[in-house]
């Protein structure tokens, strides 16, 4: 296989961070973006040290014009922009619908929904110009399903299937595959802010996986990974459950 260059949102930890060391391993170059410039900057030096071309670049995904600087950055150090992996994303607390405040709902949809719409806006022009390439999204089992006092964060995740399905579609006739991941609970920061300090919650949470655990941030990067190869070149429209069997 040829090296790639790959960008990936939301790479200071957990998923994304999982996934860059998965391209990293394979010898891609790789544009890595967060908010949090700490965790950013562990991630690229963990790839560095594997012998890969590496940026880093702050991004608020929310902000179109820094996702711009993003795929302009992956186009000016590599020359073109072949995956497109759009993780970042946000949760925030556990709420009834009619307890969501405005700023709550605001805050989720324009982070997980618009900051991916942003993001595939961008890929999407240099993807047809160069009449290739392949997106995943990051959704959840959220977005395929209810997710009870997760209102906002479900709303989010199911835009995120839509836009996937509906570009995949759009998209196809220039050899552009767009397809995303739809993970339930996995042991990451967001994921342990939700279940970690809340024994009874997450003893629930396990019951209803029938693999009695939860998932790994390798075992979803390693998906995402497969999903962008030409193992899976003719997979595109797809939200692939990583779930343990919860959405079975």
């Amino acid at each position: 296989m040829s090296t790639r260059a790959i960008v990936i949102t939301g790479a200071a930890s957990g998923i994304g961070r999982a996934t860059a060391l998965e391209f990293a391993k394979q010898g891609d170059h790789i544009v890595l973006s967060d908010i949090n410039i700490e965790g950013g900057q562990e991630t690229l030096q963990l790839i560095r040290d594997l012998g890969v071309q590496a940026h880093f670049i702050k991004v608020d995904v929310s902000v179109d014009a820094e996702v711009k600087a993003m795929t302009q950055l992956c186009i000016d150090k590599f020359g073109r922009l072949d995956v497109m992996v759009n993780n970042a994303g946000i949760g925030l607390d556990l709420k009834y619908f009619d307890q969501i405040e405005d700023d709550h709902w605001h805050k989720v949809i324009a982070i997980n929904q618009t900051g991916v719409f942003y993001c595939m806006r961008a890929a999407l022009k240099i993807m047809v110009a160069q009449k290739g390439g392949c997106m995943i999204n990051i959704a959840s089992a959220a977005g395929i399903g209810a997710a009870p006092r997760m209102g906002a964060y479900a709303a989010s995740k199911h835009a995120v299937v839509g836009m996937t399905k509906t570009a995949a579609h759009e998209y196809g006739k220039f050899n552009i595959r767009i397809n995303c991941v739809c993970p339930s609970v996995i042991e990451t920061p967001m994921g342990d802010g939700y279940v970690g300090a809340q024994p009874e919650l997450k003893s629930m949470m396990l019951q209803a996986v029938p693999m009695r655990r939860f998932g790994k941030s390798e075992e979803v990067a390693k998906t995402i990974a497969w999903l962008s190869s030409s193992d899976a070149s003719y997979i595109n429209g797809v939200a692939m459950r990583i779930d343990g069997g919860f959405r079975a």
